[in-house]
């Protein structure tokens, strides 16, 4: 079930927003790299990723998606590129594709899933 509401997520995405649809699906393949311990649910809007505990979200809105880092606040910000202001978490705000490798998102959902499985 959780397969066929994940396609249907991306679907409607894709139907509404190409640009977000693309993002998000760069996203996608980025997290799920990691291997097969890595799962994935539509939680909240978004998609939520999890290994041993959740550690990052993928979130559209009107004018940019969203990757949530759940342990985003205690993560090294290397780049200089994690916002917010919150106890736990931190996001990058993705506008184009491109942003993705320039923000070095990879990275940091490498360091946002060892935090989670550590």
């Amino acid at each position: 079930m959780t397969a066929s509401r994940i396609q249907a997520f991306l679907d409607d995405l894709r139907d509404r927003h190409a640009d977000h649809f693309a993002i998000v699906s760069r996203l996608r393949e980025i997290v799920l790299q990691f291997g097969p311990a890595v799962s994935e649910e539509i939680k909240y809007g978004g998609i939520l990723f999890s290994s041993r505990a959740a550690f990052c979200g993928v979130f559209p809105y009107a004018g940019h998606v969203t990757l949530e880092l759940s342990g985003g606040a205690s993560l090294p910000d290397r780049h200089g590129v994690l916002q917010g202001q919150g106890t736990l978490r931190r996001h990058i705000k993705l506008f184009a594709v491109t942003d993705i490798e320039d923000r070095h998102v990879a990275e940091y959902v490498e360091l946002a899933r060892q935090s989670a499985d550590a």
